[in-house]
């Protein structure tokens, strides 16, 4: 009650004590100031010419800084020159010397900003926490700030360094002496991330006064990896290896190492750190890429052992989107610059880099360049990887427990149908993977590698870890080999240590094929690997690049045939598609399931014991939904009679009612108070949680969750469709799609638009696209889209970009580019994004300029354009990416009179 009274500046004034005293300051009134008490003293309400400042700070009995104290809530750049002012009106008689009061702070109690009068061209900067006392008493005894000498660093030695290394080092040290927090680097995987980091961060150690730099990496074995590599780096012109010139750590449990200056570690590490809590052995052992989406956010307070200036520099390389989501505010604990390496940057990357991408060097340049090799599709097709199977009631099918992996026989009492999306998760189909090893084996020599002898070395990705179990035993069965030829090399290979597995696989004869899910899958560097074959698919577009990137590493001819004597060199690597993960579309969409690091085991605790986030509810129940659709009907009963009557399915919608507005809606009006809106969501929420009160009924789940059976269809027979580079079935679909177009050019609406037919009418309309699909659909022509961009992929693809969309513009591109309208294939989305900048210009010449808000909604138009052709004034009503905007009435409100013609125009412009 006492705290509420207080002025909102005494609030703030009481929050910045605590803070201060965190970092190692001792706070006093200036009637009880002792300077001699510590090395840093903040000494409240010291008097300047210009008044009372809140704070003075005293460094070794030296006035050197100040902290102007300013209500939460408030905006604090505009005081910072009020605190400049103090600075200036400091007491002439305590300053010794030009510059010592120089450190300027700004704060809330919940927010701080920070300037340092002797950086060049000093701008306020956000820090999470103070400096401490040691550090400012460092700065000062510095001759030079570090953004001072990073305006006058050395020209880059450039032996033994790539033109692109040497680009992304010079660009970043412009970036970094623009004092940019934040920058982004753009380099294809085997271009040399890691080595450019390593240069970098040695000038930076070297010349620009920086004491300690953090590179993060994926997962543990790259942090292993990267560590090794600067060890082994060699500064041009030194003479020296790295490790000769400074302290490499890896990041352990016991926290920083004082005197390193160089650390490597994976984010979970770092925050494991802060936070002051032990770390699982598997949670760094797993790639963000292959967890996937988002985790709930880490939170971090301030911890004295790692304080905010503990690094002048964090290198991200290769991590997934999540560390600048889930894991941002363990970034921004520091007060560092923060440099971005990457080969595949997503929209989430450039967002939180502010989009300033100082240096692109991409695949495609650097196969050109001679840093990586190109790489051709060979496309395995089975029946059975296309339509599933069915086996017939009577039959004996082995049933295996996939925690004990225990094998039982179960006798079908009726048929058993399953997808190919069932296959090697619910089912596993060993006569499947068997056929697609026999057909790379009986095409090795002939068609992939026609002057060979010796099995390339080959990596195989597989969904799960019994999934690669099952692989590696064919494998070896399939070539007639040992257990040396073919090695398991995930994260539960028994018996095994997987690092030494890799090593093997990178420098030894054997294992010739390697099996992994996720260990090898992004980053790990076997440049040996010529072949790489996918049984699953993969969704997102990053991770699939992440993937091929293992086989794109060039490797000298001498180095190659040490591990494949027979091997001339390597010119380019073979992808191996057994499942379509090179023709489906990727995507990098939210899924349901957001919480995906926790286990099921402790999530469900988590909700049991009062855990009532959205991510944990949704989280839950898309992992009850998917366990569901893999039970039988013996759990399934048994699931229902412990939750009195709920199945499965049941228990997931309550969870999700419980955190879906509509639902609410239906509970208590949108207009009531928030008290009371706020007390039915958290009553929706316990009444969802209830059921998992019930210990009985968790261990059920729990139980049921860890032995989920596999059924193994060891009956049906599996024969290859197609398989190959498929260029004269590509030749036929082009073939056949050429003659519908001229048959049917003078009847369909859309062709007659498209070949600019005189009594055409005016413009495309979706109604008249989607015609032209269902036609191409009909017998005889049987075609879809995606297929004719695939034929022409197969046939020119130095002329096909980028991949369908899977909408009716894919249509358009296809037949522009058909009939010679356009030279090149791709996708309209990426040809519309260029013509809206050139609409921009062109309306700016005409005198017309738009607003922030009408360019947002132009931006809107533009992308409703490249997917639906369309546009009219329903649409600004109906569609959700207006209606959200304020639909028809806010366009109307910021475009007036002129929104049809502007709708007409654009649609002309961006489509026509």
């Amino acid at each position: 009650m006492l705290e509420s009274a207080f002025h909102p500046e005494d609030q703030a004034r009481s929050l910045i004590d605590r803070r201060l005293l965190a970092a190692g300051w001792l706070v006093q009134s200036k009637a009880e100031m002792n300077l001699g008490a510590g090395l840093g003293i903040a000494v409240r309400e010291f008097q300047t010419a210009s008044g009372p400042v809140d704070y003075g700070l005293f460094v070794d009995r030296r006035l050197c800084g100040v902290v102007e104290a300013k209500a939460q809530g408030t905006t604090l750049s505009g005081f910072a020159e009020q605190a400049a002012r103090y600075i200036a009106d400091a007491p002439k008689h305590l300053i010794r010397e030009e510059g010592q009061v120089r450190f300027e702070y700004v704060a809330s109690g919940t927010e701080t900003l920070f300037r340092d009068h002797s950086d060049p061209a000093p701008v306020s900067r956000r820090v999470f926490w103070f400096h401490r006392p040691e550090t400012l008493d460092l700065w000062l005894k510095q001759s030079l700030t570090s953004r001072a000498r990073l305006q006058i660093l050395p020209e880059v030695v450039t032996d033994g360094l790539r033109a692109c290394q040497i680009d992304a080092v010079m660009a970043l040290e412009r970036s970094l002496a623009e004092n940019r927090l934040r920058a982004l680097v753009q380099m294809a995987t085997g271009a040399g991330k890691t080595f450019t980091a390593c240069t970098l961060s040695c000038r930076l150690l070297a010349h620009a006064g920086f004491k300690r730099i953090l590179f993060l990496a994926d997962r543990a074995n790259l942090v292993r990896q990267t560590r090794d590599e600067f060890l082994a780096y060699r500064p041009p012109g030194t003479g020296r290896s790295f490790s000769e010139l400074y302290n490499v750590q890896k990041l352990g449990a016991a926290g920083l190492d004082k005197d390193a200056q160089v650390v490597v570690a994976t984010i979970q590490r770092v925050y494991s750190v802060l936070a002051g809590r032990e770390m699982a052995e598997d949670e760094e052992e797993v790639s963000s890429f292959e967890v996937g989406g988002a985790d709930a956010e880490r939170l971090v307070s301030y911890n004295p052992a790692l304080p905010i200036e503990s690094f002048d520099l964090v290198i991200t390389d290769e991590c997934h989107r999540s560390i600048y989501g889930t894991w941002r505010q363990v970034l921004e604990y520091f007060d560092a610059f923060t440099v971005g390496l990457t080969a595949t940057p997503s929209l989430h990357t450039l967002g939180f880099f502010g989009r300033n991408l100082v240096a692109q060097y991409p695949y495609e340049r650097s196969v050109v360049d001679g840093v990586n090799v190109g790489f051709e599709i060979f496309r395995i097709r089975t029946e059975i990887g296309e339509r599933g199977a069915t086996v017939k009631a009577g039959y004996d099918l082995p049933v295996r427990d996939k925690r004990t992996r225990a094998q039982r026989y179960e006798t079908l009492s009726e048929d058993f149908s399953y997808t190919p999306e069932q296959i090697d998760r619910s089912v596993l189909v060993p006569n499947q993977i068997r056929t697609v090893l026999e057909t790379y084996r009986d095409t090795l020599f002939t068609e992939l590698f026609p002057s060979r002898r010796e099995v390339p070395k080959t990596l195989i990705f597989a969904k799960d870890d019994h999934h690669a179990e099952e692989i590696v035993t064919l494998v070896r069965e399939v070539f007639g080999k040992g257990n040396d030829f073919a090695k398991k090399i995930t994260y539960r290979t028994d018996g095994a240590d997987p690092e030494s597995l890799i090593r093997s696989f990178r420098n030894d004869y054997n294992p010739r094929i390697a099996v992994t899910v996720d260990m090898i899958a992004t980053g790990t560097d076997v440049k040996p690997i010529e072949v790489l074959i996918f049984f699953r698919d993969v969704r997102s577009e990053l991770y699939f690049e992440q993937m091929k990137g293992r086989g794109a590493r060039t490797i000298s001819p001498e180095k190659l045939r040490e591990v494949t004597p027979d091997a001339e060199a390597k010119t380019r690597f073979v992808l191996i598609d057994a499942v379509g993960v090179s023709e489906s579309l990727k995507t990098v969409s939210q899924p349901l399931e957001r919480d995906r690091v926790i286990s099921f085991d402790r999530l469900i605790d988590d909700v049991a014991a009062g855990r009532r986030d959205d991510d944990a509810f949704t989280t839950l129940a898309a992992r009850l939904a998917a366990l569901d659709r893999r039970i039988g009907d013996k759990d399934r009963a048994a699931i229902v009679k412990a939750s009195g009557g709920i199945d499965l399915a049941g228990l997931a919608a309550r969870l999700l009612d419980a955190v879906d507005p509509d639902a609410l809606a239906e509970r208590v009006p949108k207009d009531a108070p928030e008290a009371e809106q706020r007390r039915a969501r958290e009553a929706a929420k316990d009444a969802a949680a209830i059921a998992f009160d019930d210990p009985v009924l968790r261990r059920l789940l729990k139980d049921v969750k860890a032995s989920a059976d596999i059924r193994i269809d060891t009956i049906s027979t599996d024969a290859v469709t197609s398989s190959g580079w498929d260029a004269s079935r590509a030749g036929e679909t082009v073939d056949k799609f050429q003659r519908f177009l001229e048959e049917r050019r003078d009847e369909l609406a859309a062709l007659q638009i498209l070949y600019r037919l005189p009594y055409a009418q005016r413009r495309l309309t979706y109604e008249a696209l989607d015609d032209l699909r269902q036609a191409l659909k009909r017998p005889p022509w049987l075609l879809e889209p995606i297929d004719i961009w695939r034929a022409y992929r197969r046939i020119a693809s130095d002329k096909v970009r980028g991949n369908p969309a899977g909408t009716l513009a894919d249509i358009v591109m296809l037949v522009r580019y058909a009939i010679g309208e356009a030279d090149t294939l791709e996708p309209l989305p990426a040809l519309v994004a260029g013509r809206f900048n050139l609409w921009l210009g062109r309306e700016e010449k005409a005198g017309r300029s738009y607003t922030d808000a009408q360019k947002a909604w132009l931006v809107a138009i533009r992308d409703h354009l490249a997917v639906n052709i369309e546009i009219g004034i329903g649409d600004l009503m109906e569609a959700p990416e207006f209606s959200a905007r304020g639909g028809l009435i806010q366009a109307r409100a910021l475009f007036g009179t002129r929104l049809p013609a502007l709708l007409d125009d654009l649609t002309d412009a961006l489509v026509a």
